[in-house]
């Protein structure tokens, strides 16, 4: 079973959630929320495999909240329910912790997808989400003239950044390339520095901008 932590202020749209949520049989909500203190609160004392948090809350909001429970409980993956589309919120999610990104109007088709996703260490983003992206990423480089940072990259950090953006760890990474960690570290830091990016969060966005993962 998947235990879940749902946090939203509305009761009413905590029991759409819930409802829809427990239509799969291996999801279990075990706790509920109403504001991201408290959503925080229970993470960090029940340790939910999979806490869902809506970003307007009050207290603290769902970005913040997501914070503190990847702080203090690592284990729980996290995943954002928004009304917002744009790639600033994506971004901050992703920088918080979380590593799904889901939508409100589209929650009955994703919210399920997305949280089986999340437990098992990957990231899901709503399509419409990655179809946004995706047309600012070709916006972007019509107006550079058609530069793409992505062919700087040798063969192997296209794999290695594939990996990083779907979850792995250095160390997964390692096993599946056979390649020292020290070796797929030093390969992060490269891909980085040619991207222009800053960290793992920077990572994910990009690829799902790209195309890569979804």
């Amino acid at each position: 079973m998947i235990r879940l932590l749902l946090a939203d202020d509305h009761t009413i749209v905590r029991s759409g959630l819930r409802l829809l949520l427990e239509r799969d049989r291996e999801i279990e909500v075990t706790d509920e929320a109403a504001n991201g203190r408290d959503a925080a609160d229970r993470a960090a004392a029940s340790k939910p495999d999979v806490a869902v948090l809506d970003i307007a809350m009050p207290q603290l909001n769902g970005i913040d909240a997501a914070a503190r429970i990847s702080r203090e409980s690592p284990r729980t993956a996290i995943a954002i329910l928004s009304m917002h589309s744009d790639e600033s919120y994506v971004l901050r999610s992703l920088r918080s912790g979380a590593r799904g990104y889901v939508l409100k109007d589209a929650a009955e088709e994703d919210l399920i997808t997305c949280v089986r996703a999340v437990a098992a260490g990957r990231h899901f983003f709503s399509p419409r989400i990655a179809s946004l992206l995706e047309e600012d990423h070709v916006r972007e480089l019509r107006l550079r003239g058609g530069e793409d940072t992505f062919d700087l990259l040798t063969a192997r950090e296209r794999e290695i950044l594939q990996l990083v953006a779907e979850g792995r760890t250095n160390k997964e990474i390692a096993a599946a390339l056979h390649l020292s960690p020290l070796t797929v570290e030093t390969h992060r830091k490269n891909i980085l520095e040619k991207l222009g990016l800053h960290g793992a969060a920077d990572l994910v966005l990009y690829a799902v901008r790209k195309g890569l993962i979804r």
